[in-house]
């Protein structure tokens, strides 16, 4: 069935996707096997059992060795980058981020009172050049960074620049944030590993949630950094105070985990998100000619410029003709990429998608004083 609005901005997966089946086969056998423990306040590093399970996952899909004393359970990455916020920087810090970047971490770091200054980003990620000179201008208390398949751009950091990176942030003792939500959701070629697994002398903290790639409600995640680093984050009055984070459902997990499930969920979505991805940019290569965009190789995110024409002005247009997207200038402080808009392909399916892209042109049909009409 087709919606009446296509909202092209939504970055979740379908209800359909959600593994239904999987957590509830999962959570039938936790509750069956496992001691009422479980229910009650948890560990504040996490639930030694699940960090256990999750280190043996992360080690398999990142091919690269990873150890529960790296990781601490969080409840999501939400609230892990607030946290990491609360306990790393003061109000009116400057931070470093990525120019475009996600949006409502935008409304995160405004929360705190910190000051963003934006680092331009290419093909191969953060521009490194740029990164030495703000570094060194603005002595920023941390460095925010979406490493793999960003949100919005979908462009990866090259394994180069990773540590290139890394090693501008070490020299001047600049805490990195990576947030590495898609860092799984390959469609082929994987990314370079983790920031966390290249940290050597570099301060880094990698935040990861089953949001992306299991399910949004479950609100579960983790950090994965220096032991040291960690011990700060679990000293915290809201890690103390709440007992540990999320240890019922990281229970959950743990069982998906060591039954397999989360592996096939994960490969699943990976299969889907391939498809829905090439139906979308087939449709924007057939309705909209005279768009610019790159294939994403994973993650939920295709970026889109028509020169010319206004994301902002065009949204209205596209609202009437049944179809919505977020516009550039949401990415960023100002007004630039006004004529930029994220497309999602993760929440419709590949019919679903051709049909918004085909709105989304006739949109740009009506858009005032079209370069291209």
């Amino acid at each position: 069935m087709i919606p009446t609005t296509i909202d092209l901005g939504k970055g979740q997966p379908s209800l359909g996707l959600l593994p239904t089946a999987a957590l509830r086969t999962a959570g039938e056998r936790f509750l069956a096997q496992h001691p009422a423990s479980w229910l009650q306040y948890g560990d504040d590093r996490g639930e030694a059992p699940f960090l256990d399970a999750l280190a043996g996952f992360l080690t398999r899909r990142y091919a690269v060795p990873v150890h529960a004393s790296q990781l601490m359970t969080t409840a999501g990455n939400s609230q892990a980058l607030d946290l990491c916020c609360a306990l790393f920087t003061r109000p009116g810090d400057t931070i470093l981020v990525e120019e475009p970047t996600y949006f409502l971490a935008l409304d995160i770091f405004r929360d705190h009172g910190l000051r963003v200054v934006g680092v331009p980003i290419d093909d191969d990620g953060m521009q490194t050049d740029a990164l030495h000179e703000a570094v060194a201008r603005y002595r920023p208390a941390l460095l925010y960074t979406i490493p793999s398949f960003q949100n919005p751009t979908g462009v990866t950091l090259s394994a180069a620049r990773r540590e290139q990176l890394l090693a501008i942030c070490a020299a001047h003792d600049v805490l990195v944030i990576a947030d590495e939500v898609y860092q799984l959701l390959d469609f082929g070629a994987p990314p370079p590993p983790s920031l966390a697994t290249y940290a050597s002398g570099a301060r880094v903290l990698s935040l990861g949630s089953f949001s992306k790639i299991c399910a949004p409600g479950l609100r579960l995640g983790w950090v994965h950094g220096a032991p040291e680093l960690l011990e700060r984050i679990m000293r915290s009055g809201l890690v103390q105070s709440g007992g540990g984070l999320n240890p019922f459902t990281s229970g959950v997990m743990h069982t998906l985990i060591t039954l397999g499930l989360a592996d096939g969920v994960l490969d699943e979505l990976k299969t889907v998100f391939a498809e829905r991805s090439r139906a979308l940019c087939g449709a924007l290569r057939e309705q909209l000619p005279f768009a610019r965009f790159v294939a994403p190789r994973g993650g939920y995110f295709v970026w889109v410029t028509q020169p010319g024409i206004s994301a902002n002005v065009l949204l209205p247009f596209a609202r009437e003709a049944g179809v919505a997207f977020h516009a550039g200038p949401r990415f960023v402080h100002g007004d630039r990429f006004d004529d930029a808009l994220r497309l999602s392909f993760a929440h419709y399916d590949s019919e679903q998608l051709r049909e918004g892209v085909q709105r989304l042109a006739r949109a740009t049909l009506h858009y005032p004083d079209n370069p291209r009409a």
